[in-house]
């Protein structure tokens, strides 16, 4: 009898066959290595504008949030779109159809780039006003803003390009990419920043044209390696004629996974709104606290990249059992990781807070969060992992539902301690509770084997 099977590269078939934990770690080491360089660039830049005043560096922070929104919702949300649909073709042997995929890669980042360089734009005076921008600090906002903001096709065609490589299996070139991109803005954002040599003094701008060069770079490689065929997909050099049916598929996930990449930010930022009704101390606090928390979202990206391939992979190939088996893996491992920084978040929670400040309602505050919601990042990192598990089947519904339930509980406890006038403990308390419900949500539908979509 024939064998129909497709022929697969040796790669998808490694991943397909070989043991699911060693696997596991070993892509997700160079993704991990990853999400630690893209925060060193912005620790990096944020150091170095620092030296410019307080104003500056408050300008910089009201665009912060609003980058790191779109980050991720061009890295993680629609970027896992892509991994999953580029790592399902393949496990499914259709070479034809995943060599296509980049260049609807391409025209996502275009579409959503322009419209994220026409709201920011537009509206991003408005924004920074609204957060408490004004004047100096308005200004240096605006000047950042309007550049880094004026090049998101740039944001967005890297992220997605590194989305579709990673797709293969390929965690190396992205990660050498990115971490050669940290070590070049080491010398060339002090560069045009304070106008070293020959190169002007730009002030506030000169980090966010570092930022944009190095975007650039790292499309110009990425863009290399696609379309000269060093990789394992080979994209004609001229677009195909893009289907409506792909397409939207690839929209539809990355739609629904972008809930789960905002309410992780309107979480943080509506807890902060309540907090600060307490007293600008208390603000302090729960901010330094809730770095720890911002700080799993890209080390559970790192991991959940690799969750999110191998299950598309194993899907693609008709393999659902091996595809449970590495969401309950990596939802152990998340776990596990988290859960430490969690515990040890709590046991050292004092050590922490004191690093960024002695106030005393700073330090009680920061405390209290700690003690109270770090134990439960063990049960988000569980949620994160069996949501990107989610992304590779393409059935992110019940995920996404989880993740707005969770700032729903999280808002609405908050809204509730604070008319009862039972203090922060209780609001951070329902911050823990958000997360928990979140990882129950997750279950459940991992649980069910991602039934809808």
């Amino acid at each position: 009898m024939r064998d129909t099977q497709p022929a697969l590269d040796e790669r998808t078939r490694r991943l397909l066959t070989a043991p699911v934990l060693p696997t596991l770690l070993r892509m997700a080491a160079p993704n991990m290595l990853v999400m630690l360089a893209q925060a060193s660039v912005g620790l990096i830049e944020t150091w170095f504008v620092s030296r410019l005043g307080i104003d500056a560096l408050a300008g910089l922070s009201l665009v912060f949030p609003v980058l790191m929104l779109v980050q991720m919702v061009s890295g993680g949300a629609m970027g896992g779109a892509i991994i999953g649909a580029v790592a399902r073709n393949l496990g499914q042997g259709r070479r034809e159809q995943a060599n296509e995929l980049p260049w609807y890669a391409l025209a996502i980042a275009a579409a959503f780039g322009t419209l994220t360089s026409a709201l920011a734009l537009g509206g991003g005076a408005a924004l920074y006003q609204l957060l408490g921008g004004h004047g100096e600090v308005l200004r240096a906002a605006l000047s950042y803003s309007h550049i880094v903001f004026g090049g998101a096709l740039l944001i967005w065609a890297f992220n997605l390009m590194a989305a579709v490589i990673r797709g293969t299996g390929d965690m190396a070139l992205p990660t050498f990419v990115i971490v050669g991109g940290a070590v070049t803005l080491l010398p060339l954002s002090p560069a045009l920043i304070f106008g070293i040599g020959p190169l002007p003094r730009l002030g506030v701008a000169g980090g966010a044209a570092a930022v944009l060069l190095y975007y650039v770079g790292g499309c110009a490689v990425f863009a290399w390696h696609l379309w000269r065929g060093k990789g394992l997909l080979k994209p004609a050099r001229r677009p195909p004629r893009l289907r409506w049916a792909l397409l939207r598929e690839i929209l539809r996930v990355g739609a629904l996974s972008s809930v789960v990449s905002v309410s992780a930010n309107l979480t943080i930022v509506g807890v902060t709104g309540f907090v600060a009704l307490h007293g600008t101390a208390a603000v302090a606090g729960y901010g330094a606290g809730s770095r720890l928390e911002y700080l799993l979202v890209p080390l559970m990206f790192g991991l959940g990249i690799p969750i999110s391939v191998l299950c598309a992979t194993c899907l693609g190939a008709g393999n659902a059992a091996r595809a449970q088996r590495v969401a309950w893996t990596g939802a152990a491992l998340a776990f596990g990781i988290a859960e430490t920084i969690g515990l040890a978040a709590a046991c050292w929670s004092q050590e922490w807070i004191n690093a960024f400040g002695g106030d005393a309602q700073m330090l009680a505050s920061g405390v209290a969060y700690l003690r109270i919601a770090a134990p439960c990042f063990g049960m988000f990192g569980l949620g994160l992992a069996l949501y990107f598990a989610a992304q590779g089947t393409g059935k992110v519904a019940l995920p996404a539902c989880g993740a707005a339930l969770r700032t729903v509980v999280a808002l609405g406890g908050c809204w509730a301690a604070q008319r009862l006038g039972a203090g922060l403990p209780w609001m951070f308390a329902s911050v823990g509770l958000g997360m928990t419900v979140f990882a129950a949500v997750n279950v459940v539908a991992t649980l069910n084997g991602g039934r809808g979509k």
